[in-house]
């Protein structure tokens, strides 16, 4: 697989995002499943694996550390803290937290020094300043090699970058969510940080995994995002079947047309798709062959976009956790 750059790093063009293995969707994949969804990435050629603390509230660091350790020397690890005190989901960004969040990742991952580390999402109580102030001790402790910040507007990023150097920011990007499009992608270019595209398919929307409201089961949480409710998905369908025909026109899955799409977009993008199935898995490393024409990129943007997608991509609840502009 092509490789782009990550601060120091060099990692796959297109990496993994290990959340749905454990958490957010429903069903939650079996253990052998997981297991061969994490080992065939390896074989596909990711080199770069994207977990946090609060995916199945240290679930899913525990997998990745027990699947991923005996081959640690080839990945690059990248996970999260700052959305959970270890028992539930709770925001908090306040250094100590923060730093027992990193020493409890450290040994569920069964590592002495994680690559990248995010603040999950900025608690707006605490200032940025001071969260990164934290992070930076973690780099200087060598428990962790480098920071990164998700979900944060592009002002926001500044502040942070002028306490430490910020490796690189996530951040939900596909087709129907353009939001990094306003400012973060340009100040990412600018200061030199990656940009790490989270959902890059559109939490499976955009792939064709959806058809009617009965195909998201109960305690799934994609249950609460406005774009998968009443009006607002029957349009999104409507919007589905033709992405599904570009892709198909273009000579690609929906899926591949999405993260070809994205990696034509800038060198800095990195996006890390997540599945359970280790077949959608190697369907989506193979976009990173995939080189597409710009007419087929005009097409995407002018189908789907923000005036074309229905429904806001958060409930109240999770926006309130988003620095809002992007």
């Amino acid at each position: 697989m092509k490789q782009r750059k990550l601060g120091s790093f060099a990692v796959s063009q297109i990496g993994l995002g290990c959340m749905s293995l454990s958490d957010a969707y429903s069903p939650a994949p079996s253990r052998d499943a997981a297991e061969r969804v994490l080992l065939g990435a390896l074989d596909a050629g990711h080199t770069f694996f994207d977990t946090a603390a609060v995916y199945g509230l240290g679930h899913n660091e525990r997998l990745v550390g027990e699947v991923l350790g005996p081959r640690r020397h080839e990945i690059v690890l990248a996970s999260k803290c700052g959305l959970t005190n270890g028992e539930e989901r709770d925001l908090n960004g306040a250094p100590e937290r923060l730093k027992k969040t990193c020493e409890e990742s450290l040994k569920r991952l069964k590592v002495e020094v994680i690559d990248l580390y995010y603040l999950h999402r900025w608690d707006k109580r605490m200032p940025i300043e001071d969260s990164v102030g934290a992070l930076a001790e973690l780099v200087q402790a060598g428990k962790i090699k480098s920071i990164g910040l998700s979900e944060v507007s592009a002002p926001t990023l500044r502040r942070a970058h002028a306490v430490h150097p910020i490796t690189a920011l996530q951040t939900e990007y596909s087709p129907w969510t353009r939001n990094p499009e306003i400012a973060v992608l340009a100040a990412c270019r600018e200061l030199g940080i990656a940009f790490v595209a989270f959902s890059p398919v559109g939490r499976g929307f955009l792939a064709g995994a959806f058809h009617s409201a009965a195909d998201i089961l109960p305690g799934d949480f994609r249950e609460d995002m406005p774009r998968f409710q009443g009006e607002a998905l029957a349009a999104n369908l409507k919007l589905q079947e033709k992405f599904t025909a570009l892709a198909k026109s273009a000579g690609a899955t929906p899926a591949q047309l999405c993260l070809a799409w994205l990696l034509a977009k800038d060198p800095i993008i990195i996006p890390i798709p997540g599945t359970t199935n280790p077949a959608h898995m190697v369907e989506n490393a193979k976009a990173d062959a995939i080189i597409l024409s710009q007419d087929v990129m005009d097409q995407v943007e002018t189908l789907v976009n923000d005036r074309t997608v229905s429904g806001l991509r958060y409930g109240a609840a999770m926006q309130s956790w988003v620095d809002t502009e992007m």
